[in-house]
């Protein structure tokens, strides 16, 4: 394992933070570590929340995951540090995934048990019936598992392309699971598809445009099927989250309802109305608000409602996805998170469909629901280690040459005479004299080694006031930035664009939490960073039990210790949407299994090579090698190496060339 170095930043990072709730504060505002205790961790961070009752601290301050044993049903707490060591033993080091199948299995079990609860509760007396969207993860692992852990609930899958059609139908053995195909089609998608149906599946093509109901005729009469179709609709209403405009009147997907009813006429024209049995809707991902889903499901059985009085047999009401992830833990309306249980979505969405279909005297259809997020999203996390922490926090002694500009020995007395009386006070006026010698420093009249001189006062005066804030019950506005502005950054060894690519790009916030250590006191701040070579790898958020933060309350890394964090619920999208930034590749993937008392690694995928990703960016590997042979070679020949220095070249290169794109030592 690689060992960290620690050392002073020329300047910090501007965040903001917290003092993080603790148990362990005393009288007078004072804390002590050791009252320090694993609950105060717990609360720190937020797992009790956001980790599903899947993750918790042990008493030793490790993170857990919380599995079941295959042979025998009963529960066992895995140590995910230990599993690191492990692992570490046979030659796989972080930055890997690990995957939890059993976690996949429970999340596929709690989303059926909660429509047969609210059925069962409502007296619904249609059925459920869930396909599984294969763009929310299309590893190989996902889809086989999927199919695997859902055959007892008839789980099937939703596909939106014809290389997703393509691994569906290889996948997918029930011929009473749906495989619902969304998404633009031409000829050979519908082929596939309607092949599918001919092999027995339960296949539906859903009209995403109005074109496309002449393609399926044309390839159904020349393939001799009579296809189960769909149709997609707008609803008035958008969705909510940052997903909002996959719904709506707006949305560039479905029919809106003049073209719904043009398509329904041009069927009962034809003679092919019966074709017509499944509505779909959709949303969007990610929907924090009951309330709004409830409001959706309303209108869409409405327009189901219309549909089997206009004469289609109907059958299907596809209420789409949008099931949501509470990634903060907050259980509110927050884009991050989700103000109900998978058990309260159930019921209301049944509830909905039913108020409205007994009001308009239409029998209840079997429901079907696009939930890939939640089934996902806890089933992965991203282990890493830190290799570096640059400090910002100034506690040197003041030191002001004889002879300096009035402006700087005002400064540094200002930052000499921090007290709780006069923070304000002191914060503007720093900020104002060192303003007027950065002015001084450009115009020549003040040279490099004052304005250094400057910059030390400045940063102390905001050590000193930082300190101060930590102890006040109110904090004036003008300070709360702070505490984050002096944060740590630390860097781990990943690549945000890799591993997290919804962190930087639409600003998800995931939990990050130290594995281990969580019965110390976490004494510093820190922003975590990449090891890439760009100013969004870092991450800018912190889930904790009471508010997103943005600096993460960490502890000392220690010489010769490895220290890990741990970045969870990143089951979903993240790989797909992976980036090669600066040609890090995929990460060493492994999945744990627990099998009559023992811990399995039951799958292992190595990750990517450099002569991976250079091939992946058409990159000739073995032409390298030999470009850098002749270089080499060309070296030896003009006196600059020796033969014995040419040989261990081309080791170092061919070594490398075959190496984890990451850190390995």
């Amino acid at each position: 394992m690689s060992q960290r170095r620690t050392s002073a930043a020329p300047k910090p990072t501007a965040t903001r933070s917290r003092k993080p709730a603790s148990s362990s504060k005393k009288a007078g505002g004072e804390s002590r570590e050791d009252d320090w205790t694993v609950e105060d961790a717990a609360e720190t961070y937020g797992i009790q929340h956001w980790g599903a009752g899947y993750f918790n601290i042990s008493r030793r301050g490790e993170v857990v995951v919380e599995m079941t044993d295959r042979s025998t049903g009963a529960p066992h707490s895995v140590s995910i540090p230990k599993l690191l060591e492990e692992l570490d033993e046979r030659g796989i080091r972080p930055p890997l995934l690990l995957r939890f199948p059993r976690i996949l299995e429970r999340r596929i079990e709690e989303l059926f048990h909660g429509f047969a609860k609210a059925i069962s509760d409502l007296e619904y007396s249609g059925s459920y019936r869930g396909v599984f969207p294969i763009k929310v993860n299309q590893q190989q692992q996902v889809a086989e598992e999927v199919a695997a852990y859902g055959r007892r609930f008839h789980y099937g899958f939703e596909v939106g392309s014809k290389p997703e059609l393509i691994a569906a139908l290889a996948y997918l053995k029930d011929p009473d699971a749906l495989l619902v195909c969304n998404g633009y089609k031409d000829e050979e998608f519908i082929d596939l598809a309607l092949y599918g149906q001919l092999m027995g599946l339960r296949v539906v093509l859903v009209l995403e445009m109005p074109h496309e109901l002449g393609i399926i005729e044309e390839r159904s009469a020349a393939l001799g099927v009579e296809p189960v179709i769909g149709v997609r609709v707008k609803l008035s209403a958008e969705g909510a989250g940052k997903w909002a405009k996959s719904g709506g009147e707006k949305s560039p997907f479905g029919l809106n309802l003049a073209q719904l009813v043009q398509t329904v006429e041009r069927l009962r024209e034809r003679g092919r109305l019966g074709w017509l049995q499944m509505l779909h809707c959709h949303q969007g991902s990610q929907i924090p608000d009951l309330t709004i889903i409830r409001r959706s499901i309303e209108e869409t059985a409405r327009i189901y409602a219309g549909l089997v009085k206009e004469g289609a047999p109907m059958g299907l009401l596809n209420l789409g996805g949008g099931l949501a992830v509470d990634y903060d833990g907050s259980r509110s309306t927050r884009s991050t998170s989700a103000n109900y249980s998978i058990e309260e979505y159930c019921h209301s969405l049944v509830d909905a469909v039913k108020w409205v279909l007994d009001e308009s005297g239409v029998p209840h259809p079997t429901l079907v629901t696009e939930s890939g997020r939640a089934m996902v999203a806890h089933y992965s996390m991203l282990a890493l280690e830190i290799l570096d922490v640059n400090r910002f926090e100034n506690r040197e002694a003041l030191s002001v040459s004889e002879g300096a500009s009035e402006a700087l020995v005002a400064l540094a007395e200002v930052a000499g005479g921090i007290s709780d009386d006069n923070l304000l006070e002191s914060f503007g006026k720093a900020n104002r004299y060192r303003e007027e010698l950065h002015e001084n420093f450009l115009s020549g009249d003040i040279g490099l080694r004052e304005r250094a001189a400057c910059e030390q006062c400045y940063w102390r005066a905001m050590t000193d006031i930082a300190a101060h804030t930590r102890e006040l019950r109110y904090v004036p506005d003008e300070l709360r930035d702070l505490s984050g502005l002096l944060a740590d950054q630390y860097y781990g060894n990943f690549s945000i664009f890799q591993s997290l690519a919804d962190s930087w790009a639409i600003d998800c916030a995931f939990p990050v939490m130290p594995l281990h250590r969580l019965a110390e006191k976490p004494t510093r701040q820190g922003v975590l960073h990449d090891v890439t070579c760009d100013c969004d790898g870092m991450i800018k958020k912190y889930v904790s039990s009471s508010e997103v933060l943005e600096a993460l309350p960490i502890h000392e890394t220690r010489d010769n210790q490895s220290y890990f964090l741990g970045i969870f619920l990143v089951g979903a999208y993240q790989e797909t949407l992976s980036d090669l930034h600066n040609l890090f590749g995929d990460t060493h993937a492994v999945s744990v299994d627990v099998e009559k008392g023992r811990v399995r690694f039951s799958r292992e995928v190595e990750g990517d090579s450099v002569s991976d990703v250079l091939a992946y960016v058409e990159h000739d590997p073995k032409k390298l090698v030999e470009q850098f042979r002749e270089l080499a070679e060309t070296a030896i020949q003009e006196g600059r190496i020796t033969a014995v220095q040419r040989r261990k070249a081309l080791e170092a290169y061919r070594e490398g060339m075959s190496g984890y794109t990451y850190f390995e030592s």
